[in-house]
């Protein structure tokens, strides 16, 4: 009798499993290269060691081996950095505490489909939008305008049919398009439970009059207006779905394996919250923020670094100050150092008199380290400041210790 395919748990940054599975998943798995690491074991015919790293979700292997990686932090949580990263002005997230809807579920992919579920739900509630969309195609009746250059290339000489072009009313908007692709994207992820799913059916439907996107290909562009307001929510979490966070990952060795699955990153997922909320936070001191800002360390300029966040004044010129965002636990011999050389290079680089490191968790909210050899005329070396954050904490609270950091930033003159 065929065993049944196997289920697995791990924990994001968890210890190594060892765990039953067949040479073609394991094969996949270790091919794939960023979901984990998966090296056979050598103590166990038939068992594969896999180790989580950052990224939470559920894949599923060839032979139907489901792998779902569960996150440290509390799913809501997750969810609340995923939707402030993605809309800071709070359109697509409840009042009261910031928070997502994604029911009762614990694991990353039923709350995922359940809140983007939801979220098309109330975009459709007022009916499927319309919209004008340019159609060109051969018709026996003129109808808009004639396509010229075609006609002649294609019917010189003969009419009809005729190569025309008109705007069209239609419910096959890019916005809708974008809908349809996440419901039927979600439809083909493990772990998405029945009542989640038949609703997702539900929803594939009512946008039956959207053509359905070719898989590879950009997603259609949208330009957000009054017209499609009610829209943007949704628009935004089924983006997040089609892109990076939703990849079907196909092994760089050529072979036809694949594991499909979605995952989110958390390292990225951090960092973005992180800077994403500085950012609107600094807006308040008249500072811009640019996020990712290249930077060449050498003379040559052969060497780009990028930090998370630059801070600069009001008309973007002069940097203020440097922000980095670290997904990392302090340990017992605390951070690693390797952070403070960074952040070092970004100060002497910038220019400035102090650099800031940003964690997912520590043993204290702040502590600093003034460098040896870099004193200034006021007698104070380049200071390197380690920040914590404890993302078990509310969000309304995560939220003003970022804005207390922003005033920090605002107010200390690092130049």
């Amino acid at each position: 009798m065929k065993a049944p395919p196997a289920d697995i748990r791990l924990r994001e940054y968890g210890p190594a499993e060892s765990v039953p599975l067949t040479a073609q998943a394991g094969r996949a798995l270790a091919a794939s290269g960023i979901l984990l690491s998966a090296t056979p074991d050598p103590g166990r015919d038939g068992h594969w060691l896999l180790r989580a790293g950052s990224r939470v979700g559920a894949v599923r292997t060839p032979g139907g081996a489901v792998v779902r990686i569960m996150p440290k932090t509390p799913v809501t949580r997750l969810f609340f950095l995923l939707g402030f990263s993605l809309d800071p002005a709070r359109a697509w997230r409840d009042s009261k505490e910031g928070t997502v809807d994604t029911g009762a579920y614990d694991d990353v992919v039923p709350a995922l489909a359940h809140a983007v579920e939801r979220q098309i739900d109330r975009a459709l509630r007022q009916g499927v939008l319309q919209g004008y969309r340019e159609v060109e195609e051969s018709a026996l009746v003129v109808r808009g305008r004639l396509r010229e250059a075609e006609q002649i290339r294609r019917h010189f000489g003969r009419t009809p049919p005729a190569e025309i072009a008109y705007d069209a009313y239609t419910a096959d908007t890019a916005e809708n398009r974008i809908l349809r692709a996440a419901t039927e994207r979600l439809l083909r992820l493990p772990d998405v439970p029945g009542p989640v799913r038949r609703r997702l059916a539900h929803q594939r439907a009512r946008l039956a009059d959207a053509q359905p996107l070719v898989r590879g290909q950009h997603l259609p562009p949208w330009q957000p207006s009054r017209l499609n307001a009610r829209y943007w929510p949704a628009l935004r979490l089924a983006e997040a779905v089609l892109r990076g966070a939703s990849p079907e990952h196909r092994p760089a060795t050529g072979t036809p394996l694949t594991v499909d699955g979605f995952l989110l990153d958390m390292n990225r997922l951090f960092e973005d919250f992180v800077t994403v909320a500085l950012r609107e936070a600094l807006r308040e001191h008249g500072l811009t923020a640019r996020l990712q800002d290249t930077h060449r360390l050498d003379v040559a300029g052969l060497v780009r670094m990028r930090p998370d966040l630059v801070v600069r004044t009001g008309d973007g010129r002069v940097p203020v100050a440097v922000v980095d965002a670290k997904y990392k636990v302090e340990k017992a011999d605390g951070f690693p150092h390797a952070d403070l050389y960074q952040a070092l290079t970004y100060a002497t680089v910038l220019g400035l008199r102090a650099a800031h490191l940003v964690y997912a968790a520590g043993q204290r909210p702040e502590r600093f380290h003034e460098v040896r050899g870099t004193a200034g005329s006021d007698g104070r070396g380049v200071r390197l400041y380690q920040h914590s954050l404890d993302l078990s904490e509310k969000p309304t609270r995560l939220l003003t210790r970022l804005r207390q950091l922003a005033r920090r930033l605002a107010e200390d003159d690092s130049r």
